[in-house]
């Protein structure tokens, strides 16, 4: 991506002759120019801007004001100030105060392109640094996944490999494998990571309402509409997007989307014009959008523009061995949040968690640890820890007994479609009878978010009402 330099200067004949001279010298870097420092600011939020060169006294705007606003912003962000020989004072107050140098009017042009090649410089390290240290911390792109194993190792490889690349990226797994984690690391991996990562999910946002969400709106393009909206695309000007549960997505937006993909531009509501932007789309679901092709519910051709780069995050099956580190990362989670002592597990309930089948994934494995230590009394958890508690999910028992119903010649899939939706019902509406039917309440003793739960509701048809005393 081209380093960003812009001009700001109320005399139209000093910003135009630079750019002209300036992109000379600085071929590999986009140039813009700006006769006021208010346009100036709204230009460098809209993007990712690595230096301003700028004159300190320009009407509408104070200059260390505008030196502040642009910190504020961006703190890796370079400023190169301009001043009168009279104005030196206020020069060396505005490096004080954050900007990279000054340079006195009338300049030497070698002068000045000396200063602009060391504040680009400087941006370079600072964002390096930063990305390091990130890196270097306790909440680096991986943090948030435990597994050591081989799979896992690969995973983290093709995280690596896909975020370097600018393509976008479609996330596929089944529920509760990690694909908004995926999705945060593809994100602070790349070259993006210092820009914002907008998460989005669609599901959780009413059909009436996405395209304005997403791609923003004119004021009165609809009733409520009181005032304009730059809507999440915009928000991830020069970052990232991540749209959640793709496959939920309606006709009528998925055409709009297939145009922010082919184009790179969106069109607010209520309005005619078009906004170019530099943002990287990623996508995730754990649905089968070719059978969703087929059955004119999903566009192919967004299909495979989404569809350039697949990453596949692992299910717990495929990671058994990671399990009790797993079960260790939930126990010391769940500890910290209670504010009690750490617990450790018997090798009956290591034993059980290993030998499941876990349709849940890790999601489903990181609810039993909480249960699990909160229902403890002491500092070991057993099996007979929890069986006890009506919201256990008692497999193998109950999922033999859902298969003695069923009939020999039913598929893998029809089976484990019935399985997880007696769990599912079973699960859910004890919770709901333990919060008295509040949805709230219920979807954070899962672990799940509000919008995550109450689609399985819709799903299973369970109304909370019922639950409610």
């Amino acid at each position: 991506m081209a380093e960003k330099l812009i001009i700001v200067d109320d005399q139209h004949e000093l910003v135009d002759g630079l750019r002209v001279m300036l992109q000379d010298e600085l071929p590999e870097v986009e140039i813009e120019t700006f006769t006021s420092s208010l346009a100036a600011l709204e230009r460098a939020r809209k993007g990712q801007v690595d230096l301003v060169l700028t004159d300190m006294r320009m009407p509408a705007m104070d200059g260390f004001q505008f030196l502040d606003e642009l910190k504020k912003l961006d703190s890796a962000l370079g400023v190169v100030v301009m001043t009168a020989y009279g104005g030196i004072d206020t020069a060396v107050q505005a490096v004080k105060r954050g900007a990279y140098d000054f340079i006195c009017k009338p300049f030497e042009f070698h002068n000045l392109l000396q200063s602009l090649n060391n504040g680009l410089e400087n941006t370079r390290l600072i964002r390096k640094n930063i990305k390091l240290r990130r890196r270097r911390s306790d909440r680096t792109a991986f943090a948030d996944f435990v597994g050591e194993t081989a799979p896992m190792q690969r995973f983290y490889d093709n995280i690596r490999a896909v975020a370097r690349a600018n393509y976008t990226v479609l996330i596929r797994g089944e529920s509760g494998t990690g694909k908004e984690l995926t999705a945060r690391a593809i994100h602070q991996e790349s070259s993006r990571c210092d820009k914002n990562l907008v998460m989005v999910n669609c599901p959780a946002i009413p059909e009436q309402l996405l395209e304005s969400e997403l791609f923003g709106h004119k004021k009165g393009a609809f009733t409520g509409a009181d005032c304009d909206y730059q809507g999440l695309f915009t928000e991830a000007e020069g970052g990232t997007i991540c749209l959640d549960e793709i496959g939920d997505i309606p006709l009528s937006v998925q055409v709009k989307l297939l145009r922010v993909l082919q184009e790179g531009e969106i069109r607010p509501l209520g309005t005619n014009k078009t906004i170019k932007l530099d943002v990287r789309v990623l996508a995730s679901t754990n649905q089968d959008l070719e059978k969703k092709i087929e059955q004119g519910l999903f566009r192919e051709d967004l299909f495979y523009r989404l569809n350039v780069v697949t990453i596949h995050p692992p299910r717990l099956s495929d990671i058994r061995d990671d399990i009790p580190r797993l079960m260790e990362h939930f126990a010391k989670m769940t500890c910290a949040e209670q504010g009690v002592s750490m617990k450790t597990f018997r090798p009956d309930f290591i034993q059980e968690m290993m030998s499941r089948s876990w349709p849940g994934n890790v999601r489903q494995l990181q609810n039993i640890i909480r249960r699990a230590v909160v229902f403890s009394e002491g500092d070991e958890i057993g099996l007979d820890s929890i069986k006890s508690h009506s919201d256990y999910p008692g497999i193998p028992e109950s999922a033999d007994e859902i298969m003695a119903d069923l009939p020999d010649t039913v598929s893998y899939k029809e089976a484990k479609a019935k399985i997880i939706k007696t769990f599912s019902c079973k699960y859910m509406g004890n919770l709901l009878r333990r919060t008295d039917g509040n949805v709230s309440k219920a979807a954070g003793v899962s672990g799940l978010s509000r919008a995550a739960f109450q689609k399985i509701m819709n799903r299973y048809q369970i109304s909370p009402a019922q639950f409610r005393h």
